[in-house]
């Protein structure tokens, strides 16, 4: 199959035409829907709770520093005009570079497991480190280097969930997995709120200090047990059976209407994958979605400084943090599933983004509380929503093969996190209350995301005609059985 032809295949395993493993052959149709139950549930229990656990005390530590500067890291570290947001902003420096890498390393050796929770224990070191800083050059090697280590968490991921599932289930596991990060951003307020009113000065330490180290402490325990936890990919995963790793690999091999995914390390490349990228047209719409959807994630860091600027104290400040990001959790949710169910990708996208546009015009324009908070609630869920889906559509639309598949999420993540670069300035103490200038160009890069799905759509609707359009010279042909018969695009 042509690899740019990554994106869509409806062949359920009970009426799929294409031959079974040698282990499958003998089962009836209700005993081989009865094993890949089982398979679904064995393989959901161990990676998702584990991942999205992991993503939340990947985002927690990335954004304590937001928490920190409430609990007197400034002053404390004496930082000068823009210094605190060149600690924010140099994260991601760090993370733009390792992202493409790092992936390329992880589906070359195929061991998720051991990688994710290996990195999982660097960044938590790190992030405790940054509690001992006591200087801005301190604080900005840690940050830089948290940065570096967290890159091959988000695109790791997302490449060993699209090992595992197929397109028609990705979208809904990627939603449930994308929602750690969103509930780091209401456990962030709460978390941050506990310790700042209870441990500041404890054993001589200020509350920010407590912040990075308590939470890098816990990521370090959380790294050991998801090593035991994660799998790795489909072909090497050792506490699968034999018919349950041909099952996983079988149901992989249907769903790209016949090209099988990861198989051994000894067939990927570093660099194929990353070439064939970079000259697909197709890819370029996507990081332009991407990088429109994830220009806000830079609030993440300056939340907290946003909603300071309702006017309320330090502790209620925080605790104000959560419900955006708790109604982000469900929506992102709700939506990953309903376009799983209806095989549906450029609406679940574009209205997302829409509500954080308009989030966006309500926060800069308003200068009422109750305006503001509101802008705050649908503009939060917005962006998260919107970035989650325009991820599972690259991941969908760059599917075969599985190195293209792992340098697309990792380069297209890598690219869009640009943005957070710049956008850290975009949030000074004195833009307060309305941050006219972050919250504008936030808009246009919704929008610009908005187009560009568009565009996106018509492109693969069109490149679905010319599949069809294959399909019929072949069948006409005499040659019906090709592999990528059947496959198309979600659109």
């Amino acid at each position: 199959m042509d690899d740019k032809s990554s994106g869509k295949g409806d062949e359920s395993l009970v009426n799929s035409q294409r031959a079974k493993p040698e282990l499958l052959k003998d089962l009836s149709d209700e005993e081989l829907k009865a094993l890949e139950k089982k398979l679904l549930r064995k393989i959901d229990f161990r990676l998702l709770p584990t991942l999205g656990i992991i993503y939340i005390m990947n985002y927690l530590d990335r954004n304590a520093i937001g928490a920190a500067r409430l609990g007197g890291l400034e002053a404390d570290l004496k930082l000068g005009p823009n210094e605190f947001q060149t600690c924010v902003s140099i994260l991601f420096v760090g993370y733009i570079l390792m992202q493409v890498p790092s992936n390329m390393i992880l589906n070359k050796i195929g061991r998720p497991a051991a990688y994710l929770a290996g990195c999982m224990t660097v960044w938590g070191i790190l992030c405790a480190c940054s509690g001992a800083v006591h200087s801005f050059g301190g604080l900005l090697a840690t940050r830089f280097l948290l940065g570096f280590v967290e890159a091959a968490f988000y695109p790791g991921a997302l490449a060993t969930l699209s090992a595992w599932y197929p397109r028609s289930e990705l979208g809904v596991r990627t939603g449930l997995f994308y929602s750690g990060s969103m509930l780091s951003g209401a456990f962030s307020g709460l978390i941050a709120a506990g310790i700042t009113s209870g441990m500041d000065g404890a054993r001589g330490l200020l509350a920010w200090r407590w912040v990075f180290i308590i939470e890098g402490s816990v990521t370090v325990a959380i790294a050991i047990c998801a090593l035991f936890l994660l799998p790795d990919f489909p072909a090497n995963t050792r506490w699968l059976t034999e018919q349950e790793r041909q099952l996983a690999m079988w149901r992989m091999e249907v769903d790209a209407a016949g090209e099988e995914d990861w198989t051994s390390s000894g067939e990927q490349s570093l660099v194929n994958g990353f070439k064939a990228l970079m000259v697909d047209p197709i890819n370029w719409i996507l990081v332009v979605v991407v990088y429109g959807a994830a220009s806000a994630i830079a609030i993440n860091a300056f939340f907290p400084t946003v909603v300071a600027s309702l006017g309320y104290g330090r502790i209620t400040t925080l605790l104000l943090t959560a419900p955006p990001y708790l109604l982000a959790c469900i929506v992102c949710a709700a939506v990953a599933w309903n376009a799983d169910r209806v095989r549906e990708r450029y609406w679940h996208t574009v209205l997302p983004l829409s509500c954080s546009l308009l989030g966006f015009i309500i926060s800069s324009a308003a200068t009422g509380t109750g305006p503001r908070y509101f802008g705050a609630m649908i503009m939060i869920p917005g962006i998260y929503t919107g970035f989650n889906m325009s991820m599972v559509w690259t991941a969908n639309t760059i599917y075969r093969p599985a190195g293209k598949r792992a340098a697309a999420v990792a380069f297209n993540n890598a690219f869009s996190t640009i943005c957070s670069i710049y956008g850290s300035y975009l949030y000074p103490n004195n833009a307060a209350p309305r941050f006219v200038l972050a919250f504008s160009v936030n808009a246009g890069m919704a929008f610009m995301a908005i187009v560009a799905s568009t565009v996106l759509h018509f492109v693969l609707k069109k490149e679905n005609r010319k599949l069809e359009a294959k399909e019929a010279e072949a069948e006409a042909a005499g040659d019906p059985d090709t592999i990528g018969k059947g496959f198309r695009y979600m659109v």
